[in-house]
C-alpha cells in the first residue's frame, strides 16, 4: 500500500506541517511518496527528501504549479493517482482549496480533517465543531484525506531519498491567478507558532491590537484573532483561529476579549495551556481555560507588557 502525501509549500520554505502529516501517513501506508508541486522549488524537494518515513519525492517544477490554483493542483494529482491508495494533504488553505476537487474527480468521498489513524481504513474526525469526534471506516479502494496536523506528532529526519522529476500536465485555463495580499510580519505563523496572543470583539477597534503586538513579540509570539474580530475588520482574515480559520495547538494560548464561541474553541482548545482575559467572568472562554483573569483588558495587557520588560 503505497501514500501519497502533497507538500505544504510557499515555494521558498517546507511548512512544518509536513512532519505531523507524516506521522498520519506512516499510519497509514507502509510506502510514502510525497508531491512537491511548485516554481523553483528543487529546495523544497530535497528537504522534503529528508522527513522521516519518505521513500521518494515526486517534483514536478513548473510556473503552472507556482500559485498552487485548485485546477491544476488537482488535474496533476489525478494524474498520477492509479498509483496510490490513499492521497493526503494538510487541512491548510490550499489543502482545503484542491482536495475536495481531487475527491470530485476520481468520484471516491473525502475524509475531512482527520485527527486519528486507527487503521488504514479507520479515522477519527471532528465534528459539530470539534465536541464530537466521528470514527469514520472507508470502504473506497482510493482514500482523499486531509489531516489536521496539530494533532499528530511531527516526525524526525533521514538521510535524503530519492527525488523523481515528473512532468507538468496540459493547463486546461479553468482559472488564472490574478494577485496575493499577505499580511506581512516577522512574526511566527499561526500554525507553528509555539505561542499565540489572539484578541477579539473585545479589543473593539482594530488600532487597538497594537496592545497585543507588544506582548506577543516579547513573547516571540504569533498574532492571532477571532472570526468576530476579523469579520467587524480589526485584523485581516489571514489571523483568524477557529473552525472558519486556522486550528492551531501552540504550548501557550492567550485570548484576550475572545468570549468564546464554539466555532473559535474548536480552533484552539487543543493548547497545552489556556490563558483567557475577559471582563465577563460568565464567557465561555473560562470553561476552556487553564488560568484566567477576569479584568479590564485595556489595563491587564499594559500591565503585563510592563510585566515582561
Amino acid at each position: 500500500m503505497t501514500t501519497l502525501l502533497i507538500a505544504e509549500h510557499d515555494n521558498k520554505i517546507l511548512a512544518d506541517a509536513n512532519k505531523k502529516a507524516m506521522d498520519a501517513a506512516t499510519k497509514i501506508g507502509e510506502e510514502i511518496h510525497i508531491l512537491v508541486a511548485g516554481k523553483d522549488c528543487a529546495s523544497i524537494a530535497e528537504d522534503a527528501s529528508k522527513i522521516a518515513g519518505v521513500s521518494k519525492v515526486l517534483l514536478c517544477d513548473d510556473e503552472l504549479y507556482k500559485n498552487h490554483l485548485a485546477e491544476t493542483y488537482a488535474d496533476l494529482v489525478v494524474s498520477i493517482s492509479n498509483d496510490y491508495s490513499a492521497i493526503l494533504a494538510v487541512a491548510s488553505t490550499t489543502g482545503k482549496n484542491f482536495m475536495p476537487r481531487v475527491a470530485a474527480l476520481l468520484d471516491i468521498p473525502q475524509i475531512s480533517e482527520i485527527i486519528n489513524v486507527i487503521d488504514s481504513e479507520t479515522f477519527e474526525r471532528p465534528i459539530y465543531a470539534g465536541n464530537a469526534i466521528q470514527t469514520v471506516k472507508s470502504l473506497s479502494n482510493k482514500k482523499v484525506i486531509t489531516v489536521r496536523a496539530p494533532s499528530f506528532q511531527a516526525v524526525g529526519e533521514q538521510d535524503s531519498s530519492p527525488i523523481e522529476n515528473i512532468n507538468s500536465i496540459e493547463n486546461k485555463k479553468l482559472s488564472e491567478h490574478i494577485s496575493d495580499e499577505l499580511t506581512k510580519s516577522d512574526r511566527p505563523e499561526l500554525t507553528s507558532a509555539k505561542v499565540i496572543v489572539s484578541g477579539g470583539r473585545g479589543m473593539q477597534s482594530g488600532e487597538n491590537f497594537v496592545l497585543l503586538e507588544g506582548v506577543a513579540d516579547k513573547l516571540g509570539a504569533a498574532l492571532g484573532a477571532s472570526r468576530a474580530a476579523v469579520d467587524a475588520g480589526f485584523v485581516p482574515n489571514d489571523y483568524q483561529v477557529g473552525q472558519t480559520g486556522k486550528v492551531v495547538a501552540p504550548e501557550l494560548y492567550i485570548a484576550v476579549g475572545i468570549s468564546g464561541a464554539i466555532q473559535h474553541l474548536a480552533g484552539m482548545k487543543d493548547s497545552k495551556i489556556i490563558v483567557a482575559i475577559n471582563k465577563d467572568e460568565e464567557a465561555p472562554i473560562f470553561q476552556v481555560a487553564d488560568y484566567g483573569l477576569v479584568a479590564d483588558l485595556f489595563n491587564a495587557i499594559p500591565d503585563l507588557d510592563a510585566a515582561l520588560d
